[in-house]
């Protein structure tokens, strides 16, 4: 199972922000959480939100990219970007997974999510502490990009999720964003104790649901959903219907 990779970027040139932007958006496991142009709007973000892979630049105004990562009691994986190579060895001595020098491609980019992937995967490996007890829920919203901002949605105000190839449509209470992300990827995100998938093009939260037909599903909206044939029976045990039988719905 992939698991969804959240990331921020760090950079005070526009152009090199938006080369990034379009290189993560390339990549199905990397979700983003912000482009900051200064070390103290990425140290702020990080406050709020810890992720899990860092991009930054290493010079920049006020504080350059190598004392931002110092200052960050629990920094995440490192992949610093650079138009000069000159601060290579301070950026290894902070244990960065890579250096990227400017002008960057795609390919040398992915060579390097991929160095900080396997880093991250062994990050992510539980103690045997962390499996003995069961984990808590520590969050209760995801953020997507819509058009170009990053927006945050409550898990509560979702109804749910279409998939619609490379892109996905998020319905809910009060509008519905239509996003670049696989299914598999907000699939990984959503909690499973709220969310099922009930169809290769849909996820619905289990709370939405209004009425189960057939092969659909009603939810709360008005609005109806597919279930395949293979889902109605787990479905229904996480509902607890007892009495549901797939012969008579047919």
């Amino acid at each position: 199972m992939d698991q969804v990779i959240t990331c921020l970027v760090v950079d005070d040139e526009p152009f090199a922000r938006d080369l990034m932007e379009n290189y993560i958006g390339r990549v199905p496991y990397l979700q983003p959480v912000a482009f900051c142009e200064n070390a103290f709007d990425a140290i702020n973000e990080l406050q709020r939100q810890p992720v899990d892979l860092l991009f930054s630049d290493i010079q920049m105004p006020n504080i350059n990219g190598i004392e931002m990562i110092r200052s960050l009691s629990n920094p995440p994986v490192v992949i610093f970007t650079t138009a000069s190579k000159d601060h290579a060895i301070a950026g290894f001595e902070l244990d960065a997974v890579d250096y990227l020098v400017k002008p960057i491609s795609f390919d040398r980019f992915l060579k390097a999510v991929n160095k900080a992937r396997a880093h991250i995967s062994q990050r992510w490996q539980p103690t045997a502490a962390e499996t003995a007890k069961p984990k808590a829920q520590v969050t209760n919203h995801l953020f997507v990009k819509d058009n170009n901002k990053l927006t945050k949605i409550l898990f509560d105000d979702i109804y749910y999720v279409e998939g619609m190839k490379d892109y996905i449509k998020i319905v809910c209470r009060e509008k519905n964003i239509i996003t670049y992300m696989r299914m598999k990827a907000i699939e990984d995100i959503l909690p499973p104790d709220q969310f099922m998938r009930i169809h290769k093009s849909y996820i619905v939260r289990l709370q939405a649901i209004k009425s189960i037909m057939g092969n659909t599903v009603e939810v709360v909206n008005g609005q109806s959903v597919i279930i395949s044939k293979a889902s109605r029976q787990d479905l229904k045990r996480l509902l607890g219907i007892a009495n549901y039988n797939d012969e008579e719905d047919e």
